[in-house]
């Protein structure tokens, strides 16, 4: 089996959204697996001394243009939510547990679940009580994943999991690494193929 696509994202990111929309079906033509891992961008923008693109001045009116183009170009149901952006550490740790007890496609089907509630239902994925729902909705159980974000253990896993991820160069979401090669954001797509299909570009 070749080696995973790393996929790192953020749930208040709406590119990370888009992305994880169509990751899986992008690693598995070529016979990869993606392995899920949840950040924190709040705590990597204070490296980068960044904010959310919607956010900033000037780039934020275009971002908020090209968020809605960008699903309607690419068929993604798409609404920006009222609270944006919010807390999702919650959310995270959510997936962290999926991760160590049901693995990989369990985790992203939650995550799909979450970014959809979020991006197109307007759902407050910050509440926990919001994410059990979605977690019931997947066939997962809600109480023992509420149980399981509060846990020291699993806040620790989703701290050393930002760590990693800024030690491995992750600055933005969605963020991709493959055979040790960065990809940054959701129009970076082709190269991500282009890498999958011939080797380094």
């Amino acid at each position: 089996m070749q080696a995973p696509l790393h996929f790192y994202f953020d749930f208040s990111s709406p590119y990370g959204y888009f992305a994880a929309m169509h990751i899986e079906a992008l690693a598995g033509k070529y016979q990869r697996k993606v392995e899920w891992h949840p950040v924190l961008l709040g705590a990597i923008f204070k490296i980068t001394e960044c904010q959310p693109l919607i956010q900033i001045p000037l780039k934020g009116k275009y971002s908020a243009h090209d968020l809605v183009r960008t699903a309607r170009f690419h068929h993604i149901p798409f609404a920006m939510p009222a609270i944006f952006p919010l807390a999702t550490h919650l959310a995270a740790r959510a997936v962290l547990w999926l991760i160590n007890t049901q693995g990989q496609d369990s985790a992203g089907k939650f995550v799909k679940a979450v970014y959809q509630a979020y991006f197109v239902d307007g759902v407050n994925i910050g509440d926990a009580l919001q994410l059990a729902q979605i977690a019931t909705n997947c066939g997962f159980d809600a109480a023992a994943l509420t149980q399981a974000t509060a846990t020291p253990e699993i806040k620790e896993q989703l701290k050393l999991q930002v760590d990693s991820a800024i030690e491995h160069g992750v600055f933005g979401s969605p963020f991709m690494i493959v055979d040790e090669e960065p990809f940054w954001g959701f129009d970076r797509f082709d190269q991500l193929e282009a890498h999958l299909k011939n080797g380094k570009i």
